[in-house]
């Protein structure tokens, strides 16, 4: 297992959730779950409607989760689903809270037609002092050990 990988993650479906278990079982590391303290709701168009709201604002959620020391970690793997062609408000909360200077960030993510939408463009502006590589990006709960075994080998990380 390797000590210096942080995998961090929001899932709301459990599809990122998924994917980032997928990654771990690749390279090992400590995996984290990101927790707003406010739950966002399960009714898809409901969350649908409140990610909007809040990505046009810049909300940033509160997070129950904390790292306790982010500088024992040489690189950090972000994942998200695709909430409107970017990050969901509880990733940009962690990397604003967090130095990643002189950090590699990895971001993935899951979505539902969308891509990898602006999630990398997204971590490199609040990640600036970091070195940001290729994000993966998987349609919905569909993530397969082939897909993320490729796809690390090709980062070099693997």
């Amino acid at each position: 297992m390797n000590n210096n990988i942080l995998i961090v993650y929001y899932s709301h479906s459990g599809n990122t959730r998924k994917l980032a278990k997928l990654i771990e079982q690749e390279i090992g590391g400590m995996l984290c779950e990101l927790e707003p303290e406010k739950v966002y709701p399960s009714d898809y168009n409901t969350v649908v409607e409140q990610a909007k709201r809040e990505i046009q604002a810049g909300f940033r959620p509160v997070l129950k989760t904390t790292i306790k020391d982010i500088t024992t970690y040489d690189q950090i793997f972000i994942g998200t689903p695709n909430w409107w062609n970017t990050i969901a408000p509880p990733v940009a909360t962690f990397l604003e809270n967090c130095d990643f200077s002189g950090k590699t960030v990895v971001p993935f993510c899951t979505h539902g037609g969308g891509g990898a939408g602006n999630i990398e463009a997204a971590v490199r502006k609040l990640c600036p002092a970091s070195t940001v590589l290729a994000g993966l990006a998987i349609y919905g709960n569909t993530a397969k050990d082939s897909q993320v075994e490729s796809w690390l080998k090709k980062l070099g990380v693997k």
